[in-house]
């Protein structure tokens, strides 16, 4: 007979942590890209603060494509590129 590993599925309190992880991390990340908006605009006299909106846009954009890479489906037992 052949060795099968036994699965253990994931514990109820570890995924909460997981996302409870993940959430904070986008906040903090968000939080930061807007400051950093905020002081490069002042430091850089912009008539319209761009990097604002724009440095939070990318923090999202980032997150979306690690997220979507992190839980893409696996074929043949292995994670596709």
């Amino acid at each position: 007979m052949k060795n099968r590993k036994t699965r253990k599925l994931p514990d109820k309190n570890t995924s909460l942590l997981r996302y409870i992880s993940l959430g904070t991390q986008l906040m903090v990340a968000l939080g930061a890209a807007v400051w950093a908006g905020i002081q490069i605009d002042k430091r850089l006299s912009n008539p319209m603060p761009l990097l604002v909106w724009i440095l939070p846009l990318l923090v999202i954009a980032v997150t979306i494509y690690k997220l979507v890479k992190e839980t893409a489906g696996k074929s043949n037992g292995k994670k596709t590129p």
